[in-house]
């Protein structure tokens, strides 16, 4: 690579095809990643993953904590030089939770005056609980108090181009086509290969950036991207592959980069369909022979095991699904948790026969998970648990991303399927609301009256402490029906080369790249 272009083009990355470049609908990383370099929401982060001024130079609360306005920066422009004003980012809002968006964060906006029930159909998009009063202020209605400064930082927030999308429909993400309004705008895009994206001279504050140009690898396999790294095809990686820490700390020094990152891995169960549907087993009467099954599921996993052996980069083992650092919030966790492996085990295989199974009427099942191979290393060693302590028949099914994300959705022929959610927010109510509706993003079909009555309480908690305590009841209801089986909470891992300048750890683990420079 010549010298020139190596410094101004930064090469990243970036696990899967992003599933689309429509920021509406983005639900993963990948698409995350690219979205925060292509487009700024009114509010954004910094390298150090704090709050500072997007689109809006500043803004303010109502005392009580339900009125938002922020006011806009002047002379906003889209990456075609045309004006941005909040007439468009209020017809963006609308766009982003009308119904045939069918935006998978939607439900994280249940505090958004009207939006569950605009993007249900049942009311106009010109319900939702935003206005734009003139063309310098946008204003939102809650109906609690919620942290919206930190939810608008998430692509579903960001503003779309909208006549764009008239005009090409779903193919407005082409490039040639897409409009933006953030700090790069998109060049070129290889599908399973990578995506380009340039400066945006159009940006409020394109002067202060030192990266000319981004490449966004495709890199499913974190073994391949790691020898990419060491041969200098990547300055950054999106994961580093399961190796000996010792080993990957000796080859690559101050290059490896681990830290805390607001994220767990769990294992979901489809509810919906036997034999984990409540009511479903192998021999009747069934009682509650489902809900036995599950738990010998969870129980027989040695956690300690899979983060020190298969995972093996700093990640601690999960009997729970929100992480610990969320401030004021103390995490539930399973009851058995203090229990030894051995016990485990005898009690695990004691709830597998309750529920009808033995070794010559094993339990048959698929476990499903993108192809990866970290999550191939995984599945292999949860199979091999299952097997080994219960008896249990494991048929591993690995998906392209985008396969594995539709299949999971419509919870048709999933059984057991790699599941997990890393932070939108530090907020633990963000880990728990999905298992709370029947939205896209609840892939087990978990349906509990009771769970949704907790997050209610929550909602309407006039304390933090309060708030925080009904969320703990929330999460420790989920974890007594075992709708999934929590593995591991996550660390940020990437290589880093010693030429980037400007990444910085943080909880979130994002890395816009207009916080990063490349030295020569």
């Amino acid at each position: 690579m010549p010298a020139q272009t190596a410094a101004a083009q930064l090469e990243r990355g970036n696990g899967p095809e992003p599933s689309t470049l429509d920021a509406h609908r983005c639900q993963e990383v990948a698409c995350g990643n690219v979205l925060r370099d292509l487009y700024e929401g009114l509010v954004t982060e910094d390298a150090q993953g704090r709050l500072v001024p997007g689109m809006a130079r500043s803004w303010t609360v109502s005392a009580d904590g339900r009125t938002w306005t922020f006011t806009l920066r002047e002379r906003l422009r889209w990456s075609n030089g045309e004006a941005l004003d909040a007439a468009q980012i209020l017809a963006s809002f609308r766009r982003a939770f009308a119904p045939a968006t069918a935006a998978p964060f939607g439900e994280l906006f249940d505090a958004l005056d009207n939006a569950q029930a605009v993007q249900a159909g049942r009311l106009p998009p010109e319900r939702l609980g935003v206005a734009a009063p003139d063309a310098h202020t946008v204003v939102f209605t809650l109906n609690r108090a919620a942290s919206l400064p930190a939810l608008l930082t998430l692509p579903i927030a960001f503003p779309v181009y909208l006549p764009a999308v008239t005009q090409y429909g779903a193919q407005h993400t082409q490039p040639g086509r897409l409009v933006s309004n953030g700090a790069y705008r998109l060049r070129a895009w290889t599908p399973q290969a990578n995506l380009l994206v340039e400066k945006n001279p159009q940006f409020h504050d394109a002067g202060a950036l030192a990266i000319e140009r981004v490449r966004f690898h495709v890199t499913e396999d974190a073994a391949a991207e790691l020898q990419r790294f060491a041969a200098g095809d990547l300055h950054i990686t999106e994961v580093v592959p399961p190796q000996p820490l010792a080993a990957l700390r000796r080859r690559f020094g101050a290059q490896l980069r681990l830290s805390p990152y607001v994220g767990a891995f769990w294992l979901g169960l489809n509810l919906t369909k036997p034999p984990f549907r409540d009511g479903a087993c192998a021999a009747p009467p069934c009682d509650d022979k489902a809900l036995a099954l599950r738990r010998a599921l969870a129980l027989a996993v040695d956690r300690d095991k899979l983060t020190r052996y298969v995972t093996g980069l700093g990640e601690t083992p999960a009997y729970g699904i929100v992480p610990p650092g969320i401030a004021g919030y103390t995490p539930a966790a399973m009851p058995w948790a203090k229990l030894t492996q051995a016990q485990r085990e005898q009690h695990a295989l004691a709830l597998y026969r309750h529920a009808g199974y033995s070794n010559d009427n094993p339990l048959v099942i698929e476990l499903r998970y993108n192809t990866s191979t970290p999550h191939r290393r995984l599945a292999l060693a949860v199979a091999a648990m299952w097997r080994q302590t219960l008896g249990v028949q494991v048929r591993l099914r690995n998906e392209e991303w985008k396969v594995f994300v539709q299949n999971r959705k419509q919870r048709a022929i999933t059984q057991v399927f790699r599941g997990g959610w890393i932070g939108d927010l530090p907020d633990a109510r963000n880990f728990l609301a999905a298992f709370g509706s029947d939205g896209p993003l609840n892939w087990m079909g978990y349906d509990d009256a009771g769970y949704r009555q907790r997050l209610a309480r929550a909602d309407g908690a006039h304390s933090e402490a309060a708030r925080n305590a009904w969320l703990r009841a929330a999460e420790q209801r989920l974890l007594n029906d075992n709708a999934a089986i929590p593995l591991y909470f996550y660390t940020s891992k990437h290589l880093v080369s010693e030429r980037v300048r400007g990444f910085q750890a943080n909880a979130l683990d994002r890395h816009a790249s207009r916080w990063l420079s490349l030295s020569p």
